[in-house]
């Protein structure tokens, strides 16, 4: 009777009180027999406090990437008079974000069309969450679907911020917040139940484990996009335009490194042995692609940088994210360096032939490398249908299939993105009427002249 008594009490310490008021009335059987109703009403229920408390923790981690991790990133690297300014553009398009996502950037993603429509877009059916009650569990694993949605929330959020870093210091902080809303609901929302949620990629068998095609192709190329349109800042590229502080975007690189276990571990969606290889690979290859930059830069510029050393390290994450939880410890080696060196060359070479002003090199290593990462991603995926997802590579071993499917989706997403994001651009800027600040507010700094405070250095 006593082992059964500290069997039920471990097993469920949420009743750990009852337990004791009952015991200490002498009511031992009677809780007993009441427990262990409980304990098999939580089975069928499906619930798993483990994968739950790790679902929570990963959505916590993420949300840590944005308004801190990616926000201190891109302040270091702008100039002092623009640093606010940049943190309020990443923070900002968090909030804008998720509020979307809420109201009905979940449903476009997730939800269910009628018909052939379901191949690209989700139905309206979870608009407000609608439908879903505070008991239901994710079709994704053994955890409570509001999890779900505020994780998938936060990506939404990082991705659109992602793009933020192509346009600092010369966009309208009013045209970049309807831009914002608008993109999340018009590119990211479909995009996501294309690859995700039930759409035509995700019928193919597109491998992604956390978003190298959903987050950094969609982010990194909106980002050029929005470059174009919105104009060179004044003086560029003649004009030094020099980071305000190093070391805030090396703090900021560490953070994104320390929420990307969420990123990438919780898209395993459990405790598992998945998650546990994401954490290893994406160790791995974050750590052999700030090598790589570092001794690039040396071998190059004969200078190795802390800025050097911190953008290696934000490439291999991008690198190693549509990959973490397919690859073993020798493709984690090879999506480090070599998505490493796509985005030093993307940074250090590519930007300068075609001339376009990404300010903070959002494209450079955001889309290259996530675009190597979604490739690489059919020719070093481990053939073990316990982790790979449906599609050539698992049904039939191969490799050569799944590539074409890879290559289909980052096509897809890269259209999508394109065109979605020329829409929402003129859309938005209609809206506040111009999208670029006038050149006196550029001269003085977005901190002063749109927002009334100043960044101090010292």
């Amino acid at each position: 009777m006593k082992k059964w008594f500290v069997a039920l009490l471990l097993a469920l310490p949420a009743f750990a009180d009852e337990v004791v008021t009952k015991v200490a009335q002498g009511d031992l059987n009677s809780t007993i027999e009441a427990i262990a109703t409980k304990v098999v009403e939580k089975a069928a229920e499906g619930l798993n406090s483990g994968d739950t408390a790790w679902m929570m923790m990963s959505t916590a981690l993420v949300l840590l990437m944005t308004p801190a991790g990616l926000a201190l990133f891109y302040g270091g690297m702008t100039r002092s008079k623009n640093v606010l300014n940049t943190y309020a553009m990443v923070f900002g398009a968090f909030v804008v974000g998720f509020i979307v996502w809420i109201i009905a950037g979940y449903s476009i993603a997730f939800g269910t069309a009628d018909g052939a429509m379901n191949k690209v877009i989700g139905g309206f059916g979870n608009i407000m969450l609608s439908d879903i009650k505070w008991t239901d569990l994710s079709s994704m694993g053994a955890f409570p679907d509001f999890v779900f949605v505020v994780f998938q929330g936060t990506f939404a959020a990082i991705t659109v911020a992602i793009a933020s870093g192509s346009v600092i210091e010369r966009i309208k902080f009013s045209t970049w917040l309807v831009f914002v809303a608008l993109w999340v609901l018009v590119v990211y929302a479909p995009i996501v139940h294309l690859v995700w949620g039930g759409g035509y990629l995700f019928d193919i068998g597109a491998l992604d484990f956390a978003g190298g095609t959903v987050v950094h192709m969609n982010g990194g190329l909106a980002g050029l996009v929005l470059a174009y349109l919105v104009g060179k800042r004044t003086g560029y590229p003649k004009i030094a335009m020099k980071p305000a502080n190093v070391m805030l975007t090396a703090l900021g690189a560490a953070i994104l490194w320390f929420g990307w276990y969420g990123f990438n571990g919780g898209s395993a969606f459990g405790a598992n042995g998945i998650a546990g290889l994401a954490f290893l690979t994406t160790t791995i290859a974050t750590a052999m692609a700030a090598i790589t930059w570092m001794a690039a830069e040396w071998v190059i510029y004969k200078k190795p940088t802390l800025l050097g050393l911190a953008s290696g390290a934000v490439a291999g994450l991008v690198a190693i994210t549509p990959a973490a939880g397919f690859v073993d410890v020798t493709g984690a080696f090879i999506l480090g360096v070599v998505g490493s060196l796509f985005a030093f060359w993307g940074v250090t070479v590519l930007k300068k032939k075609l001339g376009y002003d990404d300010s903070l090199d959002a494209f450079g290593i955001h889309f290259l490398a996530g675009l190597f990462g979604a490739l690489a991603t059919a020719l070093l995926a481990v053939k073990d249908n316990d982790l790979l997802w449906d599609g050539p590579l698992k049904e039939s071993g191969d490799r050569m299939g799944q590539f074409m499917v890879q290559v289909e989706s980052v096509v897809i997403v890269g259209l999508v993105t394109l065109i979605g994001t020329v829409v929402v651009y003129y859309i938005a800027t209609a809206l506040t009427g111009g999208s670029r600040v006038d050149e006196e507010s550029e001269t003085i700094g977005l901190d002063e002249s749109v927002h009334g405070e100043k960044y101090t250095n010292s």
